[in-house]
């Protein structure tokens, strides 16, 4: 005691008055004084304040805390004895704990301490201890000398034990024999703090009942699944299902009533994608196959069904591809049908039911289809002669809506057809011209005929046999193809001068196909010819363009633009004198004109309409308008581009007088422009026109009917581009023909390929031509410009300088092929070839390569071109 005494932070002195205080706790500093019964601190009070320590050695017990409480099964509390000696006591003190409550134990039982020492004792309560109040009483013996101490004592009720509870849901179940499952939730929910595992298991079930898994593991606060089935086998009823939860020596029931009802009936239900179909139109003996209805089992057991048909005996049941006699539940089924009708009923129908046989299914279900198709036979088709020599008209009356195409030839392989014309009604004849066939030869035709639902069929064969080509337009033709190259495949139209005048198509070896003469050869030119959407061709007939200039036209000639068809028929033409009248009342901008003669070309727009080349007189002089300074005055010959609408009505109209200055006329003035081509730009809608004896193309402002018609820009020597890639003056077009786009745009950046007949070429002024080593004066070029409208520039991406021998003095054209070949008409060769004309297919390259040639003799070919076939869409 005088060690804990020593320990103290302050100094205290008790008196021996205050023996009857019973304890003090007191805190010191930052320590916790034991508690001590006041009679041990006395006599340290008095030794500290000087007191007699004569009397009998002693000692006192101690015991801290005064007070203790334990629970059942709890966490033990602890006890601290002292024995405190007086008048100087140092024996050994033996301490034991008395009697305790039951299931109250104290460790050690039995202590010894010595004065100035600490001993300790643990009280605890098993979980049989009974709640209540009682004391640890202590008791220390040493020798004679005996004292006592106690702890008040108090047992506090036990803790709650751990359990979990069982939930199932729901709480009831309905079952159908041999139908779907059910789903049982379990879940066990802790209480008082468990937290073990918990073993579901399920009870035993009726017959024909089971449960999927039989038992689980659930951990506290989780639930788990049961599926519940009950098989066809199940009796109907009631019952439980009852399920046992398990966790050590803790189990729970729970349990779910359960109701087992009959098994349906074995009835299903179905459905019907239609209640009806229409095969539509069939031929005669032809047999067309459809699926008319698709079949659904709807219900949940199989369906029996047995399909028949009643009515016209047309129709029959493709058994291999139809519904068979049992549809699983869920699933669906085609009854396909065949249509083949033996007689025609057109414009009658034949009808027939189809009955699907269900034998299981509510009374009411739909189960007929009702069938219906109508028939009729293709008669064969006529063949007959035209106007043309070597056309035949194939005509086929269709007993419905379809299109016809006829294939022909030298055999019955045929080899060669025509575009596909059609009828939208049904009884519709179909008659189609058929082109494409030499001269006094026998031809196999045969029309095959697709009807607008898809079906097809062909007519029989047929033979034609070709007349001679008229007298007047026997054309003496070559060809040569160069050895391993191929020409762009099609066929070739000639545009003749001379001996024959007309047109004439010919296949790739010079055969004759079709043949068309002017009118009047001896006076009129047959010019511009254009094949047009429909199949027919387009003409320019009238007298020479220098006609009205030089002499007087022939009263009766025919002047006019003409539509043709293949078999050479007039389908629609408009004359001059027709023109001329409409212009005195038209009301466009430059419709004040009058026409003099057509000539060259026309051009054919997406819109319908005619842009057609004419041109007129007007006399000139200082002071006329447009007033001529540089020459002579003089009646002068200009041309006029009209429009005409899809009526033939002039709706548009630009004349050269309006816009070119007459005092630039640098090639056989006065006939001064001599236009002679008229291309169209899809691009902007704006027109390119090839002035020959201004040495230019110009660009003129269109615009569809709606321009202005200014000149945009001006190609050619003295015009508004640079040169680019070769030489100028030297390399521009001179006396040009005919140009046409290479590219597929055709505005911005493009390119144009044309005929450079060169007839007034101008040189540098250092060459003189025709001198010995010197360049001739007269030459003719293809070359293919790539124009920069913006930069205004035009450079020559390709450029073939024909010799001397192949100078072209007229006419002519060039224009690229399908194959990227340039195809050219030298118009007009000199004696020095043999005279006549030659046209070439050649390769687009710097050494350009020739492929094929055609020479004519004893004429001239004003223009010359190739066409994929006598009908537009098809290519041959």
């Amino acid at each position: 005691m005088q060690k804990f005494a020593a320990n103290m932070n302050e100094s205290e002195c008790v008196c021996a008055s205050e023996r009857g205080t019973t304890s003090v706790s007191r805190r010191v500093g930052r320590r916790t004084r034991f508690v001590f019964l006041m009679a041990a601190f006395s006599m340290l009070a008095m030794a500290g304040c000087g007191g007699s320590s004569g009397g009998k050695a002693d000692f006192t017990l101690e015991v801290a805390p005064s007070t203790i409480t334990v629970v059942p099964g709890g966490a033990p509390q602890t006890l601290t004895v002292a024995a405190t000696p007086v008048n100087g006591f140092t024996g050994s003190v033996a301490v034991a704990v008395g009697t305790l409550p039951a299931g109250v134990t104290a460790s050690p039982a039995t202590l010894s301490v010595t004065p100035g020492t600490l001993g300790q004792i643990t009280i605890t309560a098993s979980s049989a201890a009974v709640a209540g109040s009682a004391s640890v009483a202590l008791t220390g013996t040493s020798g004679t000398l005996t004292h006592n101490a106690s702890s008040a004592l108090t047992i506090g009720a036990a803790p709650p034990t751990p359990d979990f509870t069982l939930q199932i849901a729901p709480a009831t179940v309905t079952l159908v024999a041999g139908g779907d499952p059910q789903i049982l939730t379990v879940a066990a929910t802790p209480v008082n703090g468990f937290t073990g595992s918990v073993t579901v298991a399920v009870g035993t079930l009726p017959a024909g009942v089971t449960a999927t898994p039989m038992s689980l593991s659930l951990a506290p606060g989780t639930f788990g699944q049961v599926s519940i089935a009950a098989s066809s086998a199940a009796v109907s009823g009631n019952a439980n299902i009852g399920v046992t939860g398990t966790s050590g020596s803790l189990s729970h029931d729970a349990s779910s009533a359960l109701t087992i009802s009959p098994a349906a009936p074995l009835t299903t239900t179905a459905s019907l994608s239609t209640d009806s179909y229409n095969f539509g139109n069939n031929l005669v003996n032809n047999t067309l196959t459809k699926t008319v209805v698709v079949v659904t089992n709807t219900g949940s057991v199989p369906l029996t069904l047995n399909p028949s048909l009643t009515g016209n005996a047309s129709y029959s049941i493709v058994a291999a591809q139809s519904c068979g006699s049992q549809l699983a539940a869920g699933a669906n089924c085609n009854v396909v049908l065949n249509y083949l009708p033996t007689v025609a009923s057109t414009p009658a129908s034949q009808d027939a039911v189809l009955n699907l046989g269900f034998a299981n299914v509510p009374a009411g279900t739909p189960q007929t289809v009702a069938i219906s198709g109508a028939s009729g036979a293709l008669a064969a088709g006529t063949v007959t002669n035209t106007h043309n020599p070597q056309v035949a008209l194939y005509t086929l009356t269709l007993p419905f809506p379809g299109s016809v195409t006829v294939n022909f030839g030298t055999t019955t392989a045929y080899g060669l057809k025509t575009w596909a014309q059609s009828t939208d009604t049904a009884g519709g004849t179909v008659s189609i011209l058929v082109a494409g066939m030499k001269a006094t030869t026998a031809y196999h035709m045969q029309a095959a005929v697709t009807f607008s639902n898809g079906m097809t069929t062909t007519d029989v064969d047929h033979t034609f046999t070709t007349k001679a080509i008229p007298a007047s337009m026997a054309i003496t033709l070559s060809t040569t193809t160069t050895a391993g190259m191929t020409p762009q495949s099609g066929i070739e139209m000639l545009n003749s001068l001379g001996q024959p005048s007309g047109v004439e198509i010919t296949d790739l070896a010079g055969n004759v196909l079709w043949t068309y003469a002017t009118p009047v050869p001896s006076t009129d030119l047959l010019d511009g010819v254009k094949m047009l959407p429909n199949g027919h061709f387009l003409m320019t007939i009238g007298v020479n363009s220098t006609v009205p200039l030089n002499g007087t036209i022939p009263l009766n000639d025919p002047i006019e633009m003409r539509e043709v068809d293949l078999a050479g028929d007039t389908v629609r033409e408009v004359t001059l004198n027709d023109i001329n009248a409409e212009l005195t009342t038209a009301g466009c901008a430059e419709c004040n004109v009058v026409l003099e003669t057509l000539h060259h070309d026309v051009e054919p727009l997406p819109n319908g309409h005619w842009l057609l080349l004419s041109n007129t007189l007007k006399a000139l002089s200082p002071t006329s308008t447009p007033a001529l300074t540089n020459a002579p005055p003089q009646t002068v010959l200009g041309d006029v581009i009209v429009d005409l609408d899809q009526n033939l009505h002039p709706v548009w109209v630009w004349n050269e007088f309006n816009h070119l200055d007459p005092n630039r006329h640098p090639f056989q003035f006065p006939d001064w422009t001599h236009t002679n081509a008229i291309v169209y730009s899809p691009d902007d809608g704006n027109i390119l026109i090839s002035i020959r004896h201004q040495n230019w193309v110009v660009k003129v402002n269109y615009a569809n009917g709606t321009g202005n018609g200014s000149i945009l820009w001006h190609l050619g020597e003295g015009g508004d581009f640079t040169l680019a890639g070769g030489n100028d003056p030297l390399d521009w077009q001179y006396a040009q023909h005919a140009p046409s786009f290479t590219s597929s745009n055709t505005t911005g950046n493009f390119s144009l390929v044309l005929m450079d007949n060169g007839d007034d070429r101008i040189y540098p002024a250092s060459v003189t031509c025709n001198n010995a080593g010197a360049i001739p004066c007269f030459y003719t070029t293809i070359p293919v410009f790539q124009i920069n409208e913006s930069a205004k520039t035009a450079t020559l991406e390709f450029h073939q300088i024909l010799p001397y021998s192949l100078y072209s003095n007229f006419g002519g054209n060039a224009e690229q092929l399908a194959n990227g070949n340039i195809e050219y008409d030298l118009a007009g060769i000199g004696p020095s070839f043999g005279g006549g004309s030659a046209v070439y297919e050649v390769t687009q390259e710097a050494n350009p390569q020739t492929v094929w040639t055609m020479r004519m003799t004893g004429g001239n070919l004003y223009r010359a071109m190739r066409l994929p076939s006598f009908y537009p869409g098809v290519q041959w």
